[in-house]
């Protein structure tokens, strides 16, 4: 591989990366996670991600055509709970602090994998594989579509950074609330229609938007609940 292909996948990476849904929920994630923690869960599902790519090639990209409805309906679910979470009051979370949550890396680049399953930059990484073949400049398209794509995300998650210590921490779980959900109903339509039951979208995404909904309700009457009773017992 020559000098010039590694720096055009790089770019390549790298601009089908900027303004992506990732790089978005990346900076949702600085509501919930530390700094350090989504930089290694992220570096890892890219490497991770971009390793099964490049290396599956073409079969793995037929895979993902036949059962694209199967990831979707995974990343909704997932989705929707980091949504419904976001608007969870921990206890062990003290205010104007991210949650203490044991194996957030973990965490982060299970996220992170799921939602970036059947991408675009994904299906990128598939096509540079196939192209170049089982060969030793697949070691090099691994690297270069990883830098990229990090880099990338990178930026995202400095200018979060930036902004996380000017901005209240309640802008980020409601952002963090509102990206994950928004992201959520996407997949379900595309889970809808990939299934041939367009027919039916609107009552689903209806009923789905009500359940949604009632769950919120519940989450904010429990918090209500567990910030007056807290006052109470400190009181006391």
């Amino acid at each position: 591989m020559t000098i010039a292909s590694f720096f055009t996948v790089l770019l390549t990476f790298f601009v089908a990366e900027m303004g992506d849904k990732t790089q978005l929920m990346l900076f949702a994630l600085t509501s919930k996670y530390k700094i350090r923690s989504i930089v290694v869960g992220t570096a890892a599902a890219i490497l991770v991600i971009n390793g099964v790519s490049v290396c599956a090639g073409g079969l793995l990209n037929e895979f993902l055509k036949s059962h694209l409805w199967i990831v979707k309906l995974i990343a909704t679910v997932a989705f929707f709970y980091f949504s419904l979470t976001s608007l969870v009051k921990e206890s062990g979370e003290e205010e104007g602090g991210e949650s203490k949550i044991k194996f957030a890396a973990l965490a982060v680049f299970c996220i992170f994998f799921i939602a970036e399953l059947g991408d675009k930059t994904q299906l990128s990484a598939i096509t540079f594989g196939a192209t170049n073949g089982l060969n030793a400049g697949l070691f090099f398209v691994w690297v270069a579509s990883s830098i990229g794509f990090f880099a990338a995300d990178m930026i995202g998650l400095v200018l979060a950074f930036v902004l996380h210590g000017k901005t209240p921490d309640t802008f980020f779980k409601l952002l963090a609330f509102a990206v994950f959900a928004v992201f959520g109903f996407v997949n379900l339509h595309t889970v809808v229609t990939s299934l041939a039951l367009r027919a039916y979208l609107v009552p689903i995404m209806a009923g789905a938007a009500v359940v949604f909904v009632a769950l919120c309700i519940a989450i904010s009457l429990k918090n209500r609940y567990s910030t007056k009773h807290g006052r109470t017992e400190t009181t006391d």
